[in-house]
């Protein structure tokens, strides 16, 4: 199976954000001859704190992911959190994805298989690769016909995670498409003071083991400044890394 890529931003920062990596992303395709499907989140939901930068909200976030669309030609993949949510999103984006910490919520699994997008399942924090036969059988049953697994790594005590690369081929026994969320992984969760921390360094890394465990999909969030970054900048990859990991990972 030929290996698919997921890049973008945490989260819409701004349309002029957008843009950049949606032009990188373009350049990259065209040159390593490989299809990155653009990613970022108009709500991020989940935050460490109250006070941290959610996003343009679902209205607004979903107009501009929309016009990237238009204007670019990438096919586009954003995360929902209620089960409201997966129609209005469906009419704009290619993939739902499902985030690790919802992924047995049941309604909103059945929504979203009952979009007819492919639907992405990032594993939870704290199951196990063989686990996600469940949460993959809830969309198959309500009309779902193209599900997606994603691995995120586990909680490994408190502000930590590891991964364990045996999920990658568990869950390739569930459905034919695992991705590995090089980004995620390295995180630490609540470990900043407030907010997540992590550590960039070791993306590629995961990247190619994942690679040699056998996934066929790499998720990266990308941004030109990670530093600056409004959200999961500690564990983001520079825009300028993409391309030559992704010459590695063919």
């Amino acid at each position: 199976m030929k290996p698919l890529f997921i890049a973008g931003p945490c989260v819409i920062e701004s349309k002029e954000l957008l843009d950049v990596v949606a032009q990188e992303l373009v350049r990259i395709n065209k040159i390593q001859n490989v299809e990155i499907i653009f990613k970022a989140s108009f709500d991020k939901a989940n935050r460490t704190s109250l006070s941290s930068f959610r996003g343009p909200g679902m209205q607004r976030g979903l107009q501009m992911l929309a016009d990237i669309k238009e204007k670019y030609g990438l096919r586009i993949t954003t995360d929902i959190h209620e089960s409201c949510q997966a129609s209005p999103v469906a009419e704009v984006v290619d993939i739902i994805q499902i985030p690790a910490f919802l992924c047995r919520q049941t309604d909103l699994l059945v929504a979203a298989a009952k979009t007819g997008k492919t639907v992405n399942i990032k594993k939870a924090q704290f199951l196990s690769g063989a686990d996600m036969q469940y949460p993959t059988q809830k969309v198959r049953e309500s009309g779902g016909t193209e599900v997606w697994l994603t691995e995120r790594g586990n909680t490994f005590g408190y502000n930590n995670l590891v991964v364990d690369f045996r999920n990658i081929p568990d869950m390739l026994q569930i459905t034919p498409r695992v991705i590995m969320d090089c980004t995620h992984s390295v995180q630490r969760p609540g470990g900043g003071n407030g907010f997540t921390a992590g550590d960039r360094c070791f993306v590629p890394a995961m990247a190619l083991a994942a690679k040699a465990f056998g996934a066929n999909g790499f998720f990266f969030e990308v941004h030109p400044d990670p530093d600056k970054g409004l959200s999961d900048g500690p564990n983001m990859l520079r825009l300028d890394e993409l391309e030559p990991l992704i010459n590695k990972l063919k």
